[in-house]
């Protein structure tokens, strides 16, 4: 962030102070904005309750005690002895079929929208559109629920998603709340690596997927990686394939395992009860990747990955009935199954995108945002920096005056990218609601208010009912300096825990402040209250707001028969943020060429997917390593990006950093 772009860009007029969390202020008695946010950082528990009574939060059965810490903040449980169900929420509810009305609350501020509302618009790479109304999402969310339960699934079950944003994911996802199955959510562009260990680790049962996927007028295969991954799952029993290709795209068959979507969803029941569950029920597991090799499953609830969207969609997007909202994003990600628990919640209506954001034409986004009157448009900095290039003409052949709200999230922008999207896209009139919060919880850390003012790149201010600060290295708070993100109360979102791996999660989020979560970015908030955040303080790689672990990708490389070490750091990037550079030990007699280098490329490509492709790899007599033999990647990386003043104490062979010093003439 610049130090000269600090002063107030936006200021709330009109139909901001007019939005859901001002009457939520009027309705608490509170008058101010900061008011607000301190008092719901320092009571949570009030805010909570007093937030899921207002937005009519339905209850199968109410639950008897808000949080129980009794085991500590690590493992605090929320919602005690209620019984809840996601999709009850966000399909029965506005139907009128939802738990017989206990939602706790006689107040009307939500409204039921009908079978006719439309839900989902799709967009398609082809420039084709379906539409979806919340009564024909909810009966092939139904249909999708019976063939679960054809298919043996049981309630805790876990169910993979390997699908491309289509109208059947949106369903796939509903269909395995309604029935208590757990959905297990996989970026289709990962390579069948990723994929198979996701799937091994959560005990995957069955998996949705697509024949193939579509991008730039191309069709992707989907279900030739599925087959690769499939060779080391014993757990999974079936494939549930949609010919999304319609025929396009030759794929191989495995009877008994593989079933047509057309067969056993298309021809399903639709008459499916939702399942009242336990409020601390899995819902959804979500991977993430840290600084070791195996990717990390977060464990999100239903009624606490409930409380945080609903939260975040009604109160910093504001999003309603008569609402477009359009978040530039993949089902694999956190903020798919957000956008689409979210807007459903509060009966507004999605558009979801598959293809590239420029193709067939710069413009294309735009297109959409003018066709379907989008509202609330959420993108990455990474998108904003491909598109911003091509031009503003693209952007000015179409009326984007729907717009009221923006939204970026997944990487650090730059000044000059914000700027241009808050001016040219945003027409100056339109708050950038730029949050950050993480897989991890499923929801926000941070994020502006449509009440609160905005400074450019600021991600505003704690986002509600999270006692966010920021801490020295000593674990005292500070204030207008950078430090360690942390938030000091537990949040009912905060994943329970690793999928199989409780000591992991502890270390991750516990060891470096006991009793406070720790959660791994650079922030720094002002001394106004604003919030900015400047990368991340542990090894995990932020490449076009994708994670990936550097021992995910050093994993792979030192599969190659030539490669005896590698080390993989993160490093700024023009376009994606942060980019991929690779530091390999060949094995001794191995002649270190760009073939080598082209092959080792190729092969973190084929396993984790284009997207994750390094941008080079290097090649290093030696890589500098700690007494106890860790590889110290952020050495690395100071020393590559051309610090000097780097602290070698702990460095056993610091001559290591000077043969990548050479790397820089």
């Amino acid at each position: 962030m610049s130090k000269t772009l600090t002063e107030y860009i936006w200021q709330p007029t009109g139909q901001y102070l007019r939005s859901r969390v001002a009457d939520f202020m009027a309705k608490q008695d509170i008058s101010d904005w900061r008011e607000l946010v301190a008092r719901s950082a320092k009571d949570t528990e009030w805010f909570w309750r007093e937030a899921l009574e207002y937005m009519q939060v339905e209850w199968f059965k109410p639950y008897e005690k808000l949080l129980d810490t009794k085991e500590g903040f690590a493992w605090a449980k929320w919602f005690v002895g209620g019984e809840i169900n996601i999709a009850a929420n966000c399909l029965d509810w506005h139907l009128q079929d939802g738990p017989s009305g206990k939602s706790q609350s006689s107040a009307d501020n939500r409204k039921r929208v009908g079978a006719n509302h439309p839900a989902i618009i799709w967009e398609g790479d082809d420039g084709s559109s379906r539409k979806l109304t919340y009564g024909e999402l909810n009966q092939l969310s139904s249909k999708v629920a019976s063939c679960l339960l054809s298919l043996d699934v049981k309630p805790g079950d876990a169910v993979g998603l390997y699908m491309p944003m289509v109208p059947e994911v949106v369903a796939v996802l509903f269909g395995c709340l309604k029935v208590g199955a757990v959905a297990v959510p996989i970026f289709s562009g990962y390579g069948p690596e990723a994929l198979q260990t996701r799937l091994q680790d959560a005990g995957a049962k069955v998996l949705f997927c697509a024949d193939a996927g579509f991008r730039r007028g191309k069709a992707v295969p989907l279900k030739t990686d599925v087959d690769d991954a499939c060779t080391k799952l014993p757990a999974l029993k079936h494939v549930v394939v949609l010919d999304h290709s319609q025929g396009k795209a030759k794929i191989n068959w495995q009877a008994g395992r593989d079933l047509h979507w057309e067969d056993v969803v298309d021809k399903a029941d639709t008459n499916v009860q939702t399942l009242a569950l336990p409020a601390e029920a899995p819902s959804i597991y979500l991977y993430t990747s840290g600084t070791t090799g195996k990717p990390k499953g977060t464990v999100h609830t239903h009624a606490g990955a409930l409380a945080q969207i609903a939260k975040e969609l009604g109160f910093a997007f504001d999003v309603q009935p008569n609402d477009v909202f359009f978040w530039v994003t993949d089902i694999g990600w956190m903020m798919g199954p957000w956008e689409m628990i979210g807007v459903t919640f509060w009966g507004g209506t999605m558009v979801i995108f598959e293809g590239a954001p420029n193709y067939p034409e710069p413009d294309r986004l735009w297109e959409i945002i003018a066709r379907h009157k989008v509202t609330q448009l959420g993108i990455s900095p990474t998108v904003v920096r491909v598109l911003r290039p091509s031009g503003d003409g693209w952007v000015d052949k179409h009326s984007l005056s729907s717009l009221r709200m923006l939204g970026s999230t997944g990487e650090a922008w730059d000044d000059d990218s914000y700027m241009w999207f808050f001016n040219k896209v945003g027409q100056k009139r339109c708050p950038i609601i730029n949050i950050s919060g993480g897989t991890e919880i499923i929801g926000c850390h941070l994020q502006p208010l449509p009440v609160v003012p905005l400074k450019p790149c600021s991600l505003g201010v704690n986002a509600l009912g999270m006692d966010a600060d920021v801490f020295d290295e000593q674990g005292s708070s500070i204030v207008d300096t950078i430090g360690h993100l942390v938030c000091k109360k537990p949040a009912p979102s905060m994943t329970k825990g690793f999928l199989n791996d409780p000591d992991r999660y502890i270390e991750t989020y516990f060891s470096r402040f006991p009793g406070v979560w720790y959660h791994g970015d650079w922030a720094k908030k002002d001394k106004d209250g604003f919030w900015f955040l400047y990368g991340r303080s542990d090894d995990t790689l932020k490449v076009a707001g994708k994670r990936v672990g550097p021992g995910e990708v050093e994993s792979i490389l030192i599969e190659h028969p030539q490669i005896a070490e590698a080390a993989v750091i993160g490093v700024p990037h023009e376009i994606k943020g942060e980019g991929i550079v690779c530091f390999v030990v060949a094995v001794p007699g191995t002649e270190t060429n760009d073939e080598l280098a082209k092959q080792l490329l190729a092969m973190v490509a084929a396993r984790l997917g284009g997207p994750l492709k390094p941008e080079k790899v290097h090649f290093v007599p030696t890589l500098p390593k700690t007494r106890s033999g860790k590889i110290v990647r952020g050495a690395i990386r100071k020393r590559y990006l051309g610090e000097t003043k780097i602290d070698t104490s702990s460095i056993e062979n610091p001559q290591a950093l000077e043969e990548i010093a050479k790397l820089l003439n």
